[in-house]
C-alpha cells in the first residue's frame, strides 16, 4: 500500500491560500482549519489527510485514463473512509476503481457506490446540489442535546443521501429521520462512523 504524499496534504492547504490575501493567508488558514476543528470530532491533522486522500484516490484511478475515459467519479473521504460515487460503464471498472482506492494508506474502508450507467445530465446534477443545500438546512434544525450538523457530511447524487460522520447513534438516526421524508430524496445511505 502506498502513502500519499505529504505533499498532497500541504497541496490541499495551498490552494486556499490564494483566495486569502496578503501577509495574514498563513494566519488565516491555521485559525481556519482550527476553527473547524472545534466543531469537528476529527484532528486537524485528520481532515488535512482526508483531503489529501480525496485527490489522491482520484489520480490513483484516472492514472488509468484509457479505462475510466468518459466516467464520472467522485470520491468523499472522512475519517478514512472513503465514499466512491458516480457513474461507470460496467461491473468491472466498479470493482477495478474501489480497488484502486483501497491501494492507498490511510484508506480505512471504501464504500464503493458506483453505479452502472451514463453519467446524469446538467438537470440532475443541478437538482442533486439544491437537494444537499436543503437537506444541510433541515440537518440544522435538529434539536437533540450536542447535535451539531456541521458535522454531517452530505453528498447527493442521483437523488441518493449520502451521510457521512463521526456522530453517536442517536444523532445518526435523528439525521436519517430527518432526511428520509423530504421532498426528491430517493434513499439515504448512511456512511456514518460511531461514537458509542
Amino acid at each position: 500500500m502506498t502513502r500519499p504524499a505529504p505533499a498532497l496534504r500541504l497541496l490541499a492547504l495551498l490552494m486556499l491560500l490564494p483566495l486569502l490575501g496578503g501577509c495574514v493567508a498563513a494566519v488565516v488558514a491555521g485559525g481556519a482549519a482550527t476553527g473547524a476543528a472545534v466543531h469537528d470530532r476529527r484532528s486537524v491533522g485528520t481532515v488535512l489527510d482526508d483531503q489529501a486522500l480525496q485527490i489522491a484516490i482520484i489520480d490513483r484511478i484516472y492514472a488509468e485514463r484509457d479505462r475510466f475515459d468518459g466516467t464520472r467519479i467522485k470520491a468523499v473521504v472522512h475519517n478514512g473512509v472513503a465514499l466512491l460515487i458516480g457513474e461507470v460503464f460496467d461491473e468491472a471498472l466498479k470493482a477495478r476503481a474501489g480497488e484502486r482506492a483501497n491501494e492507498l494508506q490511510g484508506v480505512k474502508r471504501v464504500v464503493n457506490e458506483l453505479v452502472i450507467g451514463q453519467p446524469p445530465g446538467v438537470w440532475r446534477r443541478s437538482a442533486d446540489a439544491t437537494l444537499t443545500s436543503r437537506v444541510k438546512t433541515a440537518l440544522i434544525g435538529i434539536d437533540m442535546p450536542g447535535f451539531d450538523a456541521s458535522r454531517v457530511n452530505v453528498t447527493t447524487v442521483r437523488g441518493e443521501v449520502y451521510l457521512m460522520g463521526l456522530v453517536s447513534r442517536a444523532e445518526a438516526d435523528a439525521a436519517v429521520d430527518t432526511v428520509r421524508s423530504m421532498r426528491g430524496v430517493v434513499r439515504v445511505v448512511k456512511v456514518f462512523e460511531y461514537t458509542d
